[in-house]
């Protein structure tokens, strides 16, 4: 479907919790590869949202389905909901007589859908992702989920959206003290492979023949150890 990512719809995340600053790694202080004394104090700032069009709504790990209709939405183009009832298979395997009675199903859920990502301007996603070998000479890991190649693909209803990262460049460094570094990948494994949680704002979409793009951009994220979720960093990159 995508590069990793499951979904769900609706939550209120735009009121996430400070972190530690971008270069910073944070761990348990019962954890033996990062220090206690390293750990970095939480800051007062939280990350700064800037609405698109004045969109405040939020979506928390949204479906293929969810995604294409805020592309519709976004991008101010009718969604073809004809078009769909009648590809909907509940509609197509249905008795004659109960086709119009599926169809009436079909679309009071497209409009539901519809109505609910009206206004939304901020994503969370979360999604696996692999880290680089560290950097010794710029003091940083790169987060290969978040490069500026990096396509995030949705696929629904005849349609493909994809979502890419306006601010690719900086949203992939994540900086870190050499002398934590090791217990990073300590902690990680040779892999490399961590899970992202991402909070991104809708900067601009671009409309498409049978497929669009959504341009946001990396607000914050929180990079965890995939086995017990021990949080490894908090990174909150510049536009």
């Amino acid at each position: 479907m995508r590069l990793a990512i499951t979904a769900c719809l609706a939550a209120s995340w735009l009121s996430a919790c400070g972190g530690p600053p971008a270069d910073a790694v944070a761990a348990p202080a019962s954890a033996p590869a990062l220090a206690p004394e390293s750990r970095p104090e939480q800051p007062a700032s939280k990350p700064a949202v800037v609405a698109f069009r004045g969109r405040s709504g939020e979506l928390v790990n949204p479906d293929d389905t969810t995604m294409v209709l805020l592309y519709f939405d976004l991008a101010e183009l009718p969604a073809p909901i004809d078009q769909y009832l009648e590809d909907d298979m509940r509609v197509r395997m249905a008795r004659p007589a109960d086709k119009p009675a599926q169809r009436e199903v079909v679309r009071k859920e497209l409009e539901a859908g519809l109505k609910g990502v009206h206004g939304v301007g901020a994503i969370r996603l979360s999604m696996h992702a692999n880290l680089s070998e560290y950097d010794s000479a710029y003091g940083e890991f790169t987060v290969r989920a978040l490069a500026p190649s990096s396509v995030v693909e949705f696929k629904a209803l005849g349609q493909k959206v994809r979502l890419k990262f306006g601010n690719a460049r900086n949203a992939q460094v994540w900086r870190v003290a050499a002398e934590q570094a090791q217990g990073v990948r300590d902690r990680i494994g040779f892999s490399g492979d961590v899970s992202l949680d991402a909070l991104l704002a809708i900067r601009d979409v671009h409309a498409a023949p049978e497929s669009g793009t959504i341009m946001v951009n990396v607000i914050e994220y929180e990079l965890r150890e995939n086995r017990g979720g021990t949080l490894l960093g908090r990174v909150q990159p510049a536009p």
